[in-house]
């Protein structure tokens, strides 16, 4: 249906079948459950780390398998999110890709051989708090501070919209350790989260992503050793910056993934509904809206491809991995909602997978920066 990929070897064609087999043994049953409890459970976290699916890029003296290839993140969330469950696959990506790379990067070696076996198991799952209330895409209006009291950092302020934040273990908090001097105050803590003062909200009652725990997170006097620390004080802000290129690609690929396993499921969807007598795939708008839907995500499979292979060399800036970004998710909100056009009435009906999809789009716009904000990074970069 689509041209096939061709950064993938037969090393990677066997790893997808693995994931594909995972998807429908210890997702597929369990989904609707999890969309109703508004979180996954701790269970299929432990299954992901029997199966070696978590942290996949760990370095091996620290446990890991020290696969330093994005192509193996790019499969996982690929066929989760075609199979239509997006919000485990936004809660797995985020703890792989997302939060893990803030400790791999700048974690002493006393805190990887401290967490590294519990993140890698599953019996530790990450979140990474960075929005506050009155601070979303702006980071340097952040107001929770955490100021040195001797061989610990004192953490008081509140975090929301934190995914995976009901779950969390251990959460990479973005603080201020020096509050007067903006960005360059910026610093990032891993803090545990059963330290005393550290509460969370109850999950958030979210228009889509229902199997995804999303909520908020409060820090009252919350002591954190000096130790984790992730890398210096005060470059936080730096160190932000430099990972979200991968975030901003790994949403790219969960909305790419997202609008191609709706638009297939559209099309049989098309074959098998009659109007008038006969299939509503022979009807010109039909064919000609699938068509162009067709072609959007083909568009987009052999850009983001383009941009795993950039990635993969370094040399994804932060331009492209906005566009990436912007792209991926506008085409994922316009081909759902063709999709859900293309169904009728059923289109509205939560138990249509489209439906379920359609919903949990909406959001893929505005986190890891607004579009907007993707905007102005691209213009900055033109008008250079």
């Amino acid at each position: 249906m689509f041209v096939d990929y061709t950064i993938f070897t037969d090393e990677h064609a066997l790893f997808r079948q693995s994931v594909a087999d995972f998807v429908a043994r210890e997702i597929a049953p369990y989904h609707a459950r999890w969309e109703k409890d508004h979180k996954v459970s701790r269970e299929v976290w432990r299954k992901l780390g029997e199966a070696g699916f978590l942290c996949m890029d760990a370095e091996p003296e620290f446990g890991g398998l020290g696969l330093n290839d994005f192509r193996y993140s790019a499969i996982l969330i690929d066929e989760i999110g075609k199979a239509g469950y997006a919000g485990p696959a936004i809660g797995f990506s985020l703890h792989n890709d997302i939060v893990f790379p803030y400790i791999k990067h700048y974690a002493s070696d006393t805190v990887k051989k401290k967490y590294y076996p519990g993140l890698l198991s599953g019996a530790l799952i990450l979140a990474i708090a960075m929005t506050e209330p009155g601070a979303g895409s702006d980071l340097q209006g952040i107001k929770t501070t955490a100021l040195r009291d001797g061989d610990h950092y004192v953490v008081n302020g509140s975090k929301t919209f934190i995914t995976n934040g009901y779950l969390s273990d251990l959460v990479v908090v973005a603080v201020k350790t020096n509050p007067a001097l903006g960005a360059k105050g910026i610093s990032l803590l891993l803090v545990e989260a059963e330290t005393p003062g550290f509460s969370k909200g109850q999950p958030f009652e979210k228009v889509g992503l229902h199997a995804q725990d999303t909520c908020e997170l409060f820090f009252d006097q919350v002591r954190v050793p000096v130790e984790n620390l992730l890398g210096q004080e005060g470059e936080g802000f730096k160190y932000l910056m430099t990972e979200l290129a991968q975030e901003r690609l790994v949403v790219a690929l969960g909305a790419l993934a997202a609008a191609e396993g709706a638009l297939l499921e559209t099309l049989q969807y098309c074959k098998e509904r009659k109007a008038f007598g006969k299939s509503i795939s022979e009807f010109q708008n039909t064919r000609f809206k699938m068509a162009e839907c067709f072609s959007e995500v083909q568009m987009g499979r052999i850009f983001l491809e383009r941009c795993i292979e950039l990635h993969m060399e370094g040399k994804l800036d932060a331009a492209t991995a906005s566009m990436a970004k912007y792209a991926m998710t506008d085409m994922q909100c316009r081909v759902l909602d063709e999709c859900v056009q293309m169904h009728g009435g059923y289109g509205y009906i939560w138990e249509y997978r489209v439906a379920r999809a359609w919903a949990d789009a909406r959001v893929q716009r505005i986190y890891a920066g607004t579009n907007e904000i993707m905007k102005e990074v691209i213009a900055r970069k033109i008008f250079a």
